[in-house]
C-alpha cells in the first residue's frame, strides 16, 4: 500500500488537496487492481486519458457482488458483506487493513461530533448484530468501546433497561447518542413514545422488509414528534467504502475532506452534471477506500446542494434497496 498516500489522504484540507490526492490514487488503482482496470479498459479509456478527476471512471457497485475488488496484494483481515435482498448476491468488501477503516470513521466522528468518549453511545441495530460481517456494527462497536461512560452498548430486547440508562444519563446532563437502524427506532417511537429531548437521534437507514417504506422526510416527522427532539440525524455509508457522510437534520449530508460526492446523468452513466440542484445517480469518492476502490457508482439517486451538501433521493428501479440509509426521500 502506497503508505505515503495514506498519510496525506487524512491531511486534506480543501478541493485543490483532495483533486490531487484522488489523480494519484486513481493512477495507483490503475496500476494494482485488475477488475477496476479491465472496467476502465472495456470502456476504451486509458489511464493517461484520466487528466482530471472528472475523467476518472466510476466503478458500478454491483461489481462489488460477484467480483473482488482488491488494489495491491495485502492479506484480507476481513470480509464486510452487505445485508443485500432475497435473491441478491450481498456485496462483499475484502478488508486488508481495518486500522484504516478505523482511522477514517473515528475522524469523521471527531469532525462532526467530537470525542466518542465523551457520550453515552446506546445502538440499536437488531439484525444487523446478528450477522456477521456489518460494517456499521464494526463501527458501532468501536465507538462504543471509546465511550468512557459504563453502560454504552448495543441493546437489542431490553429497552426499558436502554430507556432507563437514557433518562439516567439525560439527568446528568452526559451528551447521548442514540444510534438505530430506521425500523427499531419507529418501533420505540410507535411502542413508548419516549421524551428524547436533549439526546442524538441517529437513524442508519434499513427499512427493508422489516416496516412499510417511508420516505426519509415522512420518517423523520414521526421520530420529532414521538421522540420530542427538533430534528433526526442521518449516517449515509455503504459497505463497499470506507467513509461515512452525516445529517444533522433536513436530510442535507456533509461528507469528511477526504469524500466527496459528484452526481452522475441518469442517461448517460459516463457524464457528470457539473451545475447544483440536478437529480442523478450518486457517485461517491472515498479516498480512504485506497485498498479497494475509490471511485465509485452507486445505485442511489441525489442531487447536490450549493454549499457542498447532498441529498439521497431513492434508488434507481433497478436496484435492490439495502440497509444503512438507503431510504428514500
Amino acid at each position: 500500500m502506497r503508505t505515503d498516500l495514506r498519510d496525506r489522504i487524512f491531511k486534506i484540507k480543501d478541493q485543490a488537496d483532495l483533486c490531487k490526492a484522488a489523480l494519484e490514487v486513481f493512477n495507483y488503482q490503475y496500476d494494482n487492481n485488475s477488475v477496476y482496470q479491465e472496467f476502465i479498459t472495456s470502456l476504451r479509456k486509458t489511464r493517461d486519458a484520466v487528466k482530471t478527476t472528472d475523467d476518472i471512471p466510476f466503478l458500478p457497485v454491483e461489481f462489488f457482488r460477484n467480483k473482488k475488488i482488491i488494489t495491491g496484494n495485502l492479506p484480507v483481515e476481513m470480509i464486510f458483506e452487505s445485508s443485500g435482498t432475497t435473491g441478491v448476491a450481498p456485496g462483499k468488501h475484502f478488508v486488508n487493513d481495518l486500522s484504516l477503516y478505523e482511522e477514517s470513521f473515528l475522524k469523521t466522528f471527531l469532525l462532526f461530533y467530537g470525542d466518542p468518549g465523551e457520550y453515552l453511545i446506546a445502538a440499536l441495530l437488531p439484525s444487523y448484530t446478528e450477522r456477521e460481517g456489518s460494517s456499521l456494527v464494526y463501527m458501532a462497536d468501536r465507538l462504543i468501546k471509546r465511550s468512557s461512560y459504563p453502560l454504552s452498548g448495543f441493546y437489542k430486547g431490553d429497552i426499558e433497561d436502554m430507556m432507563r440508562t437514557i433518562k439516567n444519563a439525560k439527568q446528568e446532563k452526559q451528551k447521548t447518542l442514540l444510534l438505530g437502524v430506521s425500523f427499531a427506532l419507529l418501533d420505540l417511537a410507535e411502542k413508548l413514545s419516549p421524551d428524547l429531548s436533549g439526546v442524538i437521534v441517529m437513524e442508519t437507514g434499513g427499512m427493508k422488509g422489516r416496516r412499510k417504506e417511508l420516505t426519509r422526510s415522512e420518517l423523520h416527522a414521526i421520530l420529532k414528534e414521538k421522540f420530542n427532539v427538533p430534528s433526526i440525524h442521518s449516517e449515509y455509508g455503504m459497505t463497499e467504502l470506507m467513509s461515512q457522510a452525516y445529517s444533522k437534520g433536513n436530510g442535507i449530508f456533509y461528507c469528511p475532506p477526504w469524500m466527496k460526492v459528484v452526481i452522475r446523468d441518469p442517461l448517460d452513466p459516463l457524464s457528470l452534471y457539473t451545475e447544483t440542484g440536478r437529480t442523478g445517480g450518486i457517485n461517491i469518492i472515498d479516498l480512504a477506500n485506497i485498498n479497494s476502490c475509490s471511485f465509485i457508482a452507486t445505485g442511489d439517486l441525489g442531487k447536490l446542494h450549493d454549499d457542498g451538501g447532498f441529498e439521497v433521493l431513492g434508488r434507481f428501479d433497478n436496484s435492490d434497496i439495502r440497509g444503512c440509509n438507503l431510504l428514500a426521500v
